[in-house]
C-alpha cells in the first residue's frame, strides 16, 4: 500500500533532503508540502527538481486537505504543537523531527492521538547513532546512579535544550533521577551555573558557532567515568534513513510513542 505523506518544512536544511527521499521511494506518495518561504511556488523549483507538479502551501491547514496518511512535522517549535494538533484533527498520523517541544506538549499530544486512535512517532533526532545512544544511556542509568547532560549546537539555534538531549533526559528519567551528592538548593553562589533540572537530570546547553548537533552523557562512579557521546556532522542524510522508517512505522501503533527505538528491533 502506498503512504500518503505530507512534510511541513519540505524547503528546509533537513526537511529538503527527506522530502526527496519521499519522492524517489516506490512505496509513498507526496501529497503535500508546507513551506512559508516557498509558498504558491512549484516544490520543483524549491528543490531543483524538474518534473514535480506538486505545488507548496503556506499552511498546514492547506495542505492537509490532501488528506496525507502521515504528516511529518519538521518546522520550529513555537508552531510545532499546533501543526501536530491539526495533522491529528485531520485524521494523519503523524512522525515529529522539530525539536524543543516541551513534556507538556506531548502531554497533549499524547491525549489526542489516544483519543482519535493514531500514532504519533516522536523523535528527538533520528540518526541511527542517536538511537543507540538512547539504548546504552538507559542501560548505564541503571548501574550508575550520577551522570550529567551536556548539549551542543550552534550559536543560532533557539531552543535549548535541544530535541535530543530533551529526549535523552526523559529516557534516563524514566529509569530514575541522577543522584546529586550536594543539592541545587545547598550550591554555594550562582545555582544556574550547575545547570537545569529536566526530567531527574542536569542539562547544560552550549551554543556556540562551530557546532551542529552533538550530545552527551557523562557517567561517573569513584576513579571511573563512561562518556556517551554523538556528534553530527554538516549534511543532512545521516536523518533520512530514520525519518523514512519512523513513516512506515506510525500506522503500526496508536498514541504517542517518543524515540525511534521504540519501533526497531534490536
Amino acid at each position: 500500500m502506498t503512504i500518503r505523506v505530507c512534510v511541513a518544512g519540505a524547503t528546509g536544511w533537513a526537511g529538503s533532503s527527506l522530502t526527496k527521499a519521499i519522492i524517489a521511494a516506490e512505496d509513498m506518495e507526496l501529497v503535500g508540502a508546507v513551506s512559508r518561504s516557498f509558498a504558491a511556488r512549484p516544490l520543483s523549483e524549491a528543490l531543483n527538481m524538474p518534473g514535480i507538479d506538486l505545488i507548496v502551501r503556506g499552511t498546514v491547514r492547506e495542505a492537509l486537505q490532501a488528506q496525507p496518511d502521515v504528516f511529518v512535522e519538521y518546522t520550529k517549535p513555537d508552531v510545532a504543537l499546533d501543526n501536530v494538533l491539526q495533522a491529528l484533527d485531520a485524521g494523519s498520523r503523524v512522525v515529529i523531527g522539530t525539536s524543543g517541544l516541551s513534556d507538556s506538549d506531548y502531554a497533549l499530544i499524547a491525549k489526542e492521538a489516544e483519543a482519535r486512535g493514531l500514532g504519533v512517532l516522536a523523535v528527538g533526532n533520528f540518526a541511527l547513532t542517536v538511537v543507540l545512544l538512547l539504548k546504552f544511556a538507559e542501560m548505564a542509568a541503571k548501574h550508575i546512579p550520577h551522570w550529567e547532560i551536556v548539549d551542543y549546537a550552534h550559536a543560532a539555534k533557539v531552543d535549548a535544550p535541544s530535541g535530543t538531549a530533551r529526549e535523552l533526559s526523559y529516557r534516563l528519567g524514566s529509569v530514575r533521577e541522577s543522584a546529586l551528592d550536594v543539592s541545587i538548593e545547598d550550591v554555594q553562589g550562582s545555582r544556574e551555573a550547575r545547570g537545569a533540572r529536566l526530567n531527574g537530570s542536569q542539562v547544560h546547553a552550549i551554543r556556540l558557532p562551530g557546532y551542529v548537533i552533538s550530545a552527551e552523557v557523562i557517567f561517573g562512579m569513584e576513579d571511573q567515568k563512561l562518556i556517551l557521546r554523538h556528534e553530527s556532522g554538516s549534511s543532512s542524510e545521516p536523518y533520512v534513513d530514520g525519518a523514512m522508517l519512523a513513516i512506515r512505522k506510525v500506522s503500526t501503533f496508536s498514541g504517542l510513542r517518543r524515540g525511534l527505538d521504540t519501533v526497531m528491533e534490536f
